[in-house]
């Protein structure tokens, strides 16, 4: 896996920058804020859940 150095990350903020342009940039961090943050929400909470036992089930169409 190569390795993201200062040269790297400096141009793909300057190629958000001009994509997003800087009045949008704000809402566009807070939205990835918010997604992340959510995401780790859902994962906490599925964490928790109890998953249901799997019954033994026999195939539907065994081989003989």
């Amino acid at each position: 896996m190569p390795n993201i150095g200062l040269p790297e990350l400096f141009l793909v903020l300057l190629i958000v920058l001009l994509l997003f342009g800087p009045g949008h940039l704000p809402k566009a961090g807070a939205a990835l804020g918010q997604a992340v943050r959510e995401l780790r929400q859902g994962l906490q909470e599925e964490e928790k859940r109890p998953t249901p036992e799997e019954p033994d089930r026999q195939p539907d169409n065994p081989i003989k």
